[in-house]
């Protein structure tokens, strides 16, 4: 695929991915022997692979999986990324073995910090390494971006919850359209859930009404905290409900996680 002119002392991690010219990544591919019409660009030098691409290769002979496990870095910063990509470069360049290394896509809070980035370091590194440490596919900020709904959302029902009667939640909920109200399918899971065997919203009773329109959520017991991409200290402990706008509310403590602890990275790793 093309080589580099290994220098001493080695330069800097960033001077030694700026003098690398990064093939396309459709070229990459190709060597890797994945199809153009299976791959989701983002832009010249990055992609996702398209789970069909395991359809075509069913049949195709297993290879042998190495998991290089955590470990604590040298003090020239030999850790887990530049071990991982050492190992899979003697294999690939010098055994001439077809190799696939998997690493995890950097949280910005520690490559902003004094640990700095994840793409390996030296000549045992990812790269272009700033597109690889700065947002590589997005996929954290759109992890962000769920969280905080969800946080949005318990925050605004516990509001209107606090200031508005069950009978206005219930004809918010279910408003009528054409002079008839409705349920929602995600509704009528939850009437399941509360045991209630109905499906027609005008034939609830009032204890059925104020079961199905109040979460009644416990502030004390929330645990799903904000998330920010950044180790932003001041923010690990803050109070929420402030503003003028939200007199009727009452205020809590709460916090924001690292994106990477989200409960949806989670789930997404999984």
């Amino acid at each position: 695929m093309g080589s580099l002119e290994c220098l001493d002392p080695v330069p800097s991690d960033i001077e030694v991915s700026d003098a690398v010219e990064p093939l396309h990544i459709s070229k990459v591919a190709a060597a890797c022997g994945i199809q153009e019409d299976e791959l989701d660009l983002y832009g010249s030098f990055k992609a996702k692979v398209k789970l069909s691409v395991l359809d075509r290769l069913k049949d195709a002979p297993r290879g042998n999986y190495v998991v290089c496990t955590g470990i604590n870095p040298t003090p020239l910063g030999e850790g887990k990324s530049t071990t991982t990509i050492g190992v899979c470069q003697a294999l690939g360049a010098h055994l001439n073995k077809r190799t696939f290394t998997c690493i995890r896509q950097p949280s910005q809070g520690p490559t902003m910090g004094i640990k700095g980035g994840a793409a390996g370091g030296g000549y045992s590194q990812v790269v272009p390494m700033t597109l690889f440490n700065l947002h590589l596919t997005g996929d954290i900020h759109a992890i962000s971006a769920a969280n905080n709904l969800v946080a949005a959302a318990i925050d605004t029902r516990m509001f209107h919850e606090q200031t508005q009667s069950t009978a206005a939640l219930f004809r918010r909920l279910c408003p009528e359209k054409d002079g008839k109200r409705s349920f929602a399918p995600p509704m009528l899971k939850r009437l399941a859930k509360l045991g209630i065997d109905k499906t027609d919203p005008n034939e609830l009773t009032e204890d059925e009404i104020e079961r199905f329109a109040r979460l009644d959520i416990d502030p004390e017991t929330i645990t799903w905290k904000r998330v920010l991409d950044t180790c932003d200290r001041s923010l690990r402990e803050i109070e929420i409900g402030l503003a003028a706008t939200e007199a009727k509310g009452k205020p809590r403590r709460t916090g924001f996680d690292i994106s990477v602890a989200s409960e949806i990275m989670a789930i997404m790793a999984l």
